[in-house]
């Protein structure tokens, strides 16, 4: 095996929402294949009176420490359209270099029926998991093109492929992202620059365990009890997806041996989707 196909020393990659959950395991994945990293995050005033910025310039420390590369780092609103989107490439340029590898990460989840669900909730879903992800990829190309190499990856859900009641703003924001996806990839089919979608299932996050500790709560049962009905409803396997899984399965997509790999939705789901 050529394990130099798997390295990624000297690309710099921007990962979006990476300050936490998914974005930062993949963050720190990339590190250990040698990419410098551009992190992002939006924080609250809530979270920055809790220490959020604190422990962001910790996971920069940790890196660069552990893996010996760069970061920089950009709180940025990525709602507010393509300005945004500008100064967050104009960050990494000037502190890294242009972003080779690409990775649409940040997101949220509201859920409420569609006669309940506002038009601020609406809006801000579609800006973060589809505008934002396009101006991101708009201003990446040229400097890809340049290069000779590039590598993007949509984190989407499993939700970006089949539909669920009460997340009108989700499903169709995700769907959204997955036929970008498909449009980059052809877009970019003759040149060394891929396009792909990763879908998870019901992820080892702090939301889904949230999320069972509320059922557990509402339903007066047991946590074990509430996880089992919730991935009962969707996922075979009856299990989370371990983050770690996600973040490598975006390492083989950046790498050399995935050139051909362009244009996919892949599913990391517990058999969600096969159902």
């Amino acid at each position: 095996m050529n394990e130099s196909a798997f390295s990624l020393k000297g690309r710099v990659a921007l990962v979006t929402g990476s300050d936490r959950g998914i974005g930062a395991c993949i963050a720190e994945r990339l590190a250990a294949r040698g990419c410098d990293l551009m992190l992002h995050a939006w924080l609250s005033e809530q979270e920055k009176a809790s220490g959020a910025e604190a422990a962001v310039v910790e996971q920069r420390k940790n890196l660069e420490a552990t893996f010996g590369v760069r970061t920089a780092f950009a709180d940025i609103d990525l709602c507010t359209g393509e300005a945004a989107l500008k100064e967050l490439f104009s960050i990494a340029e000037s502190e890294l270099h242009s972003p080779s590898v690409l990775v649409n990460n940040a997101g949220f989840q509201h859920v409420a029926p569609i006669e309940d669900f506002s038009a601020e909730v609406w809006e801000r879903m579609l800006a973060l998991h589809t505008s934002a992800p396009f101006y991101a990829i708009k201003r990446a190309l040229p400097a890809m093109r340049r290069a000779g190499f590039g590598r993007i990856v949509n984190i989407v859900s499993v939700q970006g492929l089949v539909g669920s009641i009460h997340k009108a703003g989700y499903v169709t924001s995700k769907h959204g992202l997955t036929g970008l996806t498909k449009v980059v990839a052809l877009e970019t089919a003759e040149e060394d620059i891929t396009c792909n979608a990763i879908c998870p299932g019901y992820a080892d996050t702090e939301l889904a365990r949230k999320q069972v500790r509320e059922r557990a709560e509402r339903g007066g049962i047991s946590q074990g009890q509430a996880k089992h009905d919730l991935l009962f409803e969707k996922q075979p396997s009856l299990a989370f997806v371990p983050i770690e899984d996600i973040a490598e399965m975006v390492c083989y997509l950046c790498s050399a041996h995935a050139r051909h790999v362009t244009g996919a939705s892949l599913s990391i789901d517990g058999g969600w989707f096969a159902r």
